[in-house]
């Protein structure tokens, strides 16, 4: 983990449940004698998550209705952290960045004030889960004022449409579809699954509705788009980025980048045995 994520020792189960004491009953002991969760348990993991949103980043609340993709709170403050040092470069104080498919937990926004103290645009092209990210804003009042969510009216865009021809955003980043269809993301399921050893084979820990989880194309068209969308937004946005899941994708996308005048960066990321990458680029001189 970057060396700035206060997760990157792990964290203490016993005080967190003094935060949600919900989330007592869901502790288990490993086979080393050791305190765990049921991470086959998506109430699990949600609660572990709120935990350390509200123990380590002063958030009041944090709700996920059921069915929402959880996210893990430690990588997406690695991803904060990683973009961070992407900026720095230019000293400014005044930050903004535009998450691109906030969800309903909005947690890109909400450790992005949190820790930095930036300020954050979400945005969503479901209503519904706006609806649930804007509570979510709501309960932390806070940083509440750091952040706006728009909605993106238009599904066939990602970038375009969102900015008014005045608005400059220091940074994009997003966490891309994962899968392409339904069936790949089941089969991803079961293989996680099996590895959990986990009996019932389409349970996700993490849930996620449908646009959370896959799209045409998958990750690599979606980020394909991106970078065609970029071309349009280069006056409007400092850097560019996106999380990238599986290498296999890098090739192709390097490829497309290169026909641009682009500068761009390959960030690996790792949180235990989950490796992934940031794929950063950007029109500017001096910014990569």
């Amino acid at each position: 983990m970057h060396t700035k994520n206060i997760h990157r020792n792990g964290y203490e189960l016993t005080k967190l449940t003094l935060q949600v004491p919900e989330l007592k009953k869901y502790l288990i002991s490993t086979p080393a004698n050791t305190l765990s969760i049921d991470f086959s348990n998506p109430t699990a993991v949600y609660l572990l998550n709120k935990a350390l949103l509200m123990s380590n980043y002063a958030l009041n609340d944090w709700n996920l209705p059921g069915g929402y993709l959880c996210p893990a709170v430690p990588s997406r403050a690695d991803y904060i952290h990683h973009l961070a040092d992407l900026i720095s470069i230019r000293q400014k104080s005044n930050i903004t960045g535009l998450d691109i498919g906030t969800g309903a937990n909005a947690i890109y926004a909400l450790l992005g004030v949190a820790i930095y103290d930036w300020n954050m645009i979400g945005v969503d092209i479901q209503r519904d889960a706006l609806a649930y990210a804007e509570g979510n804003v709501q309960l932390n009042p806070a940083l509440s004022k750091h952040i706006e969510l728009r909605l993106q009216s238009n599904p066939g865009n990602i970038l375009c449409g969102i900015l008014s021809a005045e608005e400059y955003v220091d940074f994009t980043l997003c966490n891309p579809p994962f899968y392409s269809s339904q069936k790949e993301a089941d089969a991803a399921t079961r293989l996680k699954n099996e590895n959990l050893s986990i009996a019932i084979s389409d349970s996700r820990n993490f849930s996620g509705q449908t646009k959370e989880l896959y799209c045409n194309g998958g990750e690599a068209l979606f980020v394909k788009r991106m970078i065609k969308e970029s071309v349009l937004m280069k006056d409007q946005v400092g850097v560019f980025s996106s999380l990238i899941s599986k290498a296999r994708h890098l090739p192709k996308l390097e490829k497309q980048l290169k026909k641009l005048p682009v500068s761009y960066r390959i960030i690996p990321m790792s949180q235990g045995n989950k490796k992934s990458r940031i794929l950063a680029w950007t029109f500017k001189t001096g910014l990569l």
